[in-house]
């Protein structure tokens, strides 16, 4: 992402700088310019693309990497929070290693018992020995999808304590904020168009500085890969950025484009050709048939395991008969479902789901519906039925969090985040030392000229700007961006051509 541009250097280095790269990044000759006036040859489309691409790549580095700074700097810090969590909340995540582990109900009556003014709506069973049972509680005065997370010694049923639980992730108060930061900056809604405008740009300033790298002149093949030795200044820095931007552009693309799925306005425009093409990610079905006795207040006392497992206040209105969450969890097991598994408990009209919590790879998140009468299975939804969209999705997602590949997908998403802050901290670096003057200590280096897009051949010129269009309005933050910039970019053109009369 190379806040840069070759054409305008000037101090120790430029002149060798401006022998490599006259040829591939200044166009070609005007015609008839070459020795006996014979005319030069029409410039080629990467010749032509090239001061285009320059002066986009200037700009879009130059006007969105602080808010890349941001989110890089921001995920850097929740690719680490995991493991972080795991200490700075390990006694209500760790219990001591008991002889056997108790009835769930009896785990589920412990939480309700700490917390009667909540009502139990789920529960994560632990997936490891010594590790706690996390009862998931709707309580009074929190925010959307968040839970009270109580967690419970399954061994005692001792309450060990009890925190704010965000999502499916189960994000502890530690992750939740630097998840919610990274996301809206903390402003709620309307900070999501942070976020969203960094990922929507991301990929183009990646692939661009991509195209810029691998299209420069060069001594050796070997320095497209790892910085040029013996280089100083702004070459320097310039090999430096270059080189490590190569390798970490596809982890950039990839980035951006996972976490464009989430984001408000581009993400509905995925979500809808998702739906279009039949890929939308399927779901579970615990309906239950109209009458059919779902459990209630009256007769708990005779359910399997005492109160069944039951939130009282959740199953307050229902009636009938209700295996017990233990029993439900057994059919679960009967049914395939190994490894750490959530609990949603039955409401009225539906029954318990079962749902497997195991994200990284291979994923386990094949899920069940139980009817909470009985004790069958009423339904049963696999993930590897789901459309291949809708797993790519979800792995995308999962990836994009740090959990489909455990602590090492944490680190890498920590060393791409660092390699996107060197690299924004490197290309404002060029810029600053492309700055005209050394001599005017606050100037700084100009793009490539305007009139950039008149170097490209029409034939190329309609299909580039249709393709434009269209992934601007895809993509509506990017969209809207780009129009500013040249609209902004055209009145200070304007402007400069009206003083330049008058003069």
């Amino acid at each position: 992402m190379a806040i840069d541009d070759p054409l305008q250097g000037t101090g120790g280095d430029s002149t060798a700088d401006a022998a490599e790269t006259t040829g591939s990044e200044s166009g070609s000759a005007p015609a008839g310019s070459e020795s006996g006036g014979a005319p030069a040859p029409a410039p080629s489309l990467g010749s032509a693309l090239r001061p285009l691409l320059l002066r986009l790549h200037f700009y879009a580095g130059l006007l969105i990497a602080p808010l890349l700074l941001v989110a890089a700097a921001s995920g850097f810090l929740y690719a680490l929070s995991y493991q972080a969590e795991n200490v700075l909340y390990r006694h209500e995540l760790r219990a001591p290693v008991g002889d056997r582990v108790l009835p769930l109900s009896d785990q589920l009556g412990a939480a309700r018992e700490a917390h009667p003014e909540s009502t139990i709506t789920s529960v994560r069973l632990p997936d490891e020995e010594g590790a706690t049972t996390r009862v998931l509680m709707s309580a009074p005065g929190l925010g959307e999808s968040k839970s009270l997370a109580v967690f419970v010694d399954p061994y005692t049923a001792e309450v060990r304590g009890d925190l704010v639980s965000y999502g499916s992730s189960g994000a502890l108060p530690l992750r939740t904020w630097l998840s919610e930061f990274h996301r809206n900056l903390q402003l709620g809604e309307p900070g999501r168009i942070y976020s969203e405008l960094a990922a929507s740009w991301l990929w183009v300033v990646a692939l661009g500085g991509l195209l810029l790298w691998t299209g420069r002149r060069r001594a050796s093949r070997r320095a497209l890969f790892v910085p040029e030795r013996g280089a100083t200044g702004r070459r320097r820095t310039l090999s430096l950025h270059g080189s490590l931007g190569l390798w970490a552009v596809t982890g950039l693309v990839l980035l951006s484009a996972t976490g464009l799925t989430w984001s408000k306005y581009a993400g509905e425009n995925i979500t809808s050709i998702k739906d279009q093409l039949g890929s939308a990610t399927p779901t579970v079905s615990a309906a239950l048939e109209p009458g059919t006795d779902t459990g209630g207040s009256g007769g708990h006392e005779e359910h399997t395991g005492g109160s069944g497992g039951h939130d009282m206040n959740h199953m307050e209105g229902m009636k009938g008969m209700d295996v017990g969450v233990d029993l439900a969890v057994v059919a679960a097991r009967q049914a395939g479902l190994d490894g750490p598994i959530a609990v949603t408990l039955p409401t009225e009209g539906s029954g318990y789901v079962i749902a497997q919590t195991d994200k990284q790879f291979p994923v386990r998140l094949d899920a069940v519906a139980v009817d909470p009468a009985t004790g069958k299975v009423i339904d049963e939804l696999r993930f590897a039925d789901h459309p291949v969209l809708a797993q790519l999705t979800r792995i995308g997602i999962d990836a994009h969090s740090g959990l489909f590949l455990g602590l090492f997908n944490q680190l890498a998403l920590a060393l791409l985040a660092l390699s996107l802050i060197l690299l924004i901290v490197w290309g404002y670096r060029m810029w600053w030392l492309r700055r005209p003057t050394k001599e005017r200590r606050m100037s700084a280096g100009r793009p490539m000229p305007r009139g950039a897009w008149r170097k490209v051949p029409l034939p190329w010129l309609l299909p580039l700007a249709a393709v434009t269009a269209l992934v601007g309005w895809f993509l509506p933050l990017l969209g809207i961006s780009l129009l500013a910039f040249l609209l902004l970019d055209g009145a200070l053109g304007l402007l400069a051509r009206v003083k330049a009369a008058r003069a």
